[in-house]
């Protein structure tokens, strides 16, 4: 597409300032922090310079926060001790306190529930142990989960009927807390190859039972989850949920290979009333199935409901090459993300890395000064600046 003149970008960036509404929520505008792992809440338990984290992100104007990943409240989530937890007095008196910061800044905030399934780290003291084995246990459909470059390999039995409904319940419960604290809704993480996902997948997925099947019934894990969530908080308590392509350890993979099989996915996730899908890929700009609508325009137009477009918005480089230690510069990229936002192939934008940088970053693209929008360093990871 042509190069936009600065009028052409003031024009458009109205469209990210535009009010949104879908079932429970209202945001003043189109701009998401996207979820980013941080490891900075020593024990689990989110302080008081977390909150001021995000306080300061609300109030440089995003108009929904998505907190980092939080390990539900089961034993086998994950075993990152400084990765924050959602469950326990002393971690969800944290997470009040972040609700209440961001809130009396006059932003919006929900929670995303973390369930790493066999994409675990190396076990510690701790994690969900086989009673009968005593070895640590890391539950995935069907026990196994692939690494960079390789296909699936095993790793354990599949997980039984009894440990997947006792992982259901401990998502809904983190669900409850979560609206009880005061959150705007809550996220499902259910991408990247993590726990959701791995049901999702043909290739981690082999189940013969009611979790098992086509693309379609392999949802039912997720599909059950969403349907404990919305009758045990409200009928209009906001359930985003997080899918992707791409897995961690295959950058390449396909979750669904065809608009046809992306569609039969859908379908009985939006039956079961997620509300609104946040569309994962490495960047943003690039098509799905051969065309120019990208993973989260081709969510939308499959599933009917709204979503959020993410995938180095503002950044040269992508999560994978920043993540190896080069820093990012600015890309003049927005054109792009605007030109696709009025064209209505999705209805959010989630902003990661940039963010951490520069919490006024909403400021600045609303002043038109993408000129002033700073550079992403990793060494920026190192604090909660």
């Amino acid at each position: 597409m042509a190069e936009l003149t600065r009028a052409d970008l003031a024009r458009m960036a109205e469209i990210l300032f535009r009010p949104f509404a879908a079932g429970g929520l209202s945001l003043p505008n189109r701009i998401v922090m996207a979820p980013m792992t941080r490891c900075l809440s020593p024990g689990g338990v989110p302080g008081a310079d977390v909150a001021a984290y995000y306080r300061r992100r609300a109030e440089g104007g995003v108009g929904l926060i998505v907190t980092e990943g939080t390990w539900i409240p089961h034993p086998s989530a994950s075993n990152e001790r400084d990765v924050p937890r959602f469950y326990g007095e002393d971690a969800l008196a944290g997470w009040k306190h972040v609700v209440d910061e961001v809130h009396a800044a006059g932003g919006r905030i929900i929670p995303q529930l973390w369930h790493v399934g066999q994409t675990a780290k190396t076990a510690l003291e701790g994690l969900y142990t086989d009673t009968d084995s005593g070895v640590a246990r890391q539950i995935g459909p069907s026990g196994m989960v692939g690494a960079l470059g390789m296909l699936p390999q095993p790793l354990d039995t599949p997980a039984t009927i009894e440990e997947i409904e006792s992982v259901s319940a401990a998502f809904i419960d983190a669900a409850v807390s979560a609206h009880r604290l005061g959150f705007d809704g809550v996220e499902l993480h259910a991408a990247h190859g993590y726990l959701f996902d791995q049901f999702f997948w043909h290739a981690t997925n082999l189940r013969g039972d009611r979790y098992g099947g086509d693309i379609a019934a392999r949802t039912r894990f997720a599909a059950d989850i969403v349907k404990g969530i919305r009758a045990a908080t409200a009928p209009d308590f906001p359930i985003v949920m997080r899918i992707s392509q791409w897995k961690m350890h295959d950058y390449a993979a396909k979750l669904a290979d065809t608009p046809a099989e992306l569609e039969r996915f859908l379908a009985p996730l939006v039956d079961a009333g997620v509300d609104i899908f946040h569309c994962s890929q490495r960047r943003f700009w690039e098509g799905e199935f051969g065309t120019d609508l990208n993973w989260a325009g081709w969510v939308r137009k499959l599933g009917g409901r709204p979503t959020i477009t993410v995938g180095s918005v503002t950044l040269k480089q992508d999560l994978l090459v920043t993540l190896l230690g080069q820093p990012s510069a600015t890309e003049p990229n927005l054109a792009r993300l605007l030109a696709l936002l009025e064209r209505g192939d999705f209805d959010l934008v989630a902003v990661g890395r940039a963010l951490i940088v520069d919490p006024d970053w909403p400021a600045k693209i609303r002043a038109g000064a993408e000129d002033e929008l700073l550079p992403y360093s990793p060494a920026a990871l190192a604090t909660l600046a």
